[in-house]
């Protein structure tokens, strides 16, 4: 699994690589700001949502999520389960919000 910060993974999103981008936070933190395009599905769903993700397996999937442990955690797991390329992002959406997308809260 690729680590990319808010700076690199904003720079790597520019050049118009296509992602699936996963936010595994809890619905009541995407009040503080959500990445555009992002699917949500809460970190405790990810295994029972295997099906659903399964036709990505060869997609670059960026996981999100508060702080970066979380998305961390699920990307380790869908790499085990055969995914091909996984970036997290490293600081997660409050490094996003710091450093990329000002409009969106720390938290």
């Amino acid at each position: 699994m690729r680590q990319m910060t808010a700076i690199e993974l904003r720079d790597f999103l520019a050049t118009g690589v296509k992602t699936i981008k996963i936010d595994v936070r809890e619905g009541a933190e995407l009040e503080f700001g959500v990445m555009d395009g992002a699917i949500h599905i809460p970190v405790q769903s990810v295994p029972g949502r295997l099906n659903d993700l399964e036709s990505y397996k060869e997609e670059t999937i960026v996981l999100l999520c508060r702080s970066g442990r979380r998305s961390d955690q699920v990307g380790g797991f869908l790499e085990e389960m055969g995914f091909k390329d996984v970036i997290n992002l490293d600081g997660g959406m409050n490094a996003w919000a710091a450093e990329v997308d000002t409009s969106m809260t720390v938290y």
